[in-house]
């Protein structure tokens, strides 16, 4: 039998560094996860915009838009939320600009990532809470993928901890600017006071894979349209977030006693969810048709009219002798007879 003393708490060590270089080139963890999550989140919004019906391509199309526009909005967002590392005495604003330092803000990035998908959607002459839709799981597993890079930064992280999955953090050096530890390396391993700690970028990263799979289910069973499953990742990723955030010792500003953070998923959550509920009054997921985008150089492609099917088909029968008397049951003659389906081979 083994003694309680005999029994070691198994911890997640943490990377020595986050960035290498080849040659002068610096090589940034951080930066590879962003990219890798973008990349991510293209491919499974085109799956699945082409699965509606839409064009292929056209996710491509909306990211050229969407992508520059969210990593403006999510450095703007992170440098207004802690505008005190940037400005003030002592403090270098050029630094805002420095965005391979690391600081995005999920809320911004969003934002202003919508308004570069509403310019592209518009141009393409296709419905923006649609390509919302689509692109929902895969922005959300591109956030999970993304909080590795906080993993190589060694940051973001909460508490002191003995649970068996806490994170071992370590002490980084850079001897060229010793207050720039963000490119230091962990010589020695030597461990932080609060080591181990607990890895709240893995609570999110797990989070964060569990609200994708959840927004997946809920599109596939409820044939979720008009926004309704973007709105339903804003709300299970907010509920997770603000728990999240509330475990996480980093510096931040606070409002009544709350990161500012936590209440921006506050609002987010109570928005989102007041969304999905009045959206659902504008009817079944957008017909395939209407995501058809235009070619360059054509005019939008308009959004079919209420009830236009049903005055085609109309007009087809009544080409063909076949119209309906008034009052008759759909599918039968003039004559009031039955008509048979065509067999089919």
């Amino acid at each position: 039998m083994y003694s309680a003393s005999a029994l070691v708490l198994a911890t997640i060590p943490s990377p020595d560094r986050g960035v290498w270089h080849l040659g002068p080139i610096p090589i940034r963890a951080y930066a590879l996860c962003i990219i890798a999550g973008i990349i991510v989140a293209i491919w499974w919004g085109e799956r699945r915009w082409a699965a509606r019906g839409g064009t292929k391509g056209t996710v491509v199309d909306v990211a050229v838009f969407a992508v520059p526009f969210g990593l403006v909005g999510g450095r703007l967002y992170h440098v207004v939320t802690d505008n005190q590392l940037y400005f003030g005495p002592g403090k270098n604003p050029l630094n805002a600009l420095k965005i391979w330092d690391g600081g995005l803000g999920i809320w911004g990035a969003v934002a202003l990532g919508a308004v570069g998908a509403l310019i592209a959607c518009r141009r393409k002459g296709i419905p923006l809470p649609a390509m919302a839709d689509a692109i929902a799981p895969g922005i959300v597993t591109a956030q999970a993928i993304g909080r590795l890079g906080n993993y190589f930064n060694q940051e973001l992280y909460g508490a002191h901890t003995t649970l068996p999955w806490g994170l071992e953090i370590y002490q980084r050096f850079n001897p060229e600017n010793p207050d720039d530890l963000l490119n230091g390396v962990a010589v020695g391993h030597i461990p932080l006071p609060d080591s181990p700690v607990h890895p709240t970028f893995l609570y999110e990263l797990i989070w964060n894979l569990g609200v994708a799979a959840l927004v997946v289910w809920a599109d596939r069973r409820f044939k979720l349209g008009h926004g309704r499953a973007f709105a339903l990742y804003v709300a299970g990723y907010t509920a997770g977030r603000c728990w999240i955030e509330l475990m996480r010792t980093d510096n931040a500003n606070h409002i009544l006693g709350l990161r500012v953070n936590v209440w921006t998923s506050i609002l987010l959550f109570a928005g989102a969810v007041v969304y999905f509920v009045l959206a659902a009054r504008r009817g079944p997921r957008e017909a395939p048709e209407t995501l058809v985008g235009k070619q360059p150089g054509e005019p939008p492609v308009p959004a079919p009219e209420p009830g236009t099917a049903e005055r085609e088909h109309a007009e087809v029968s009544a080409d063909n002798g076949d119209a309906a008397a008034p009052g008759a049951a759909p599918g039968t003659s003039p004559a009031g007879d039955e008509k048979k389906p065509d067999a089919q081979g």
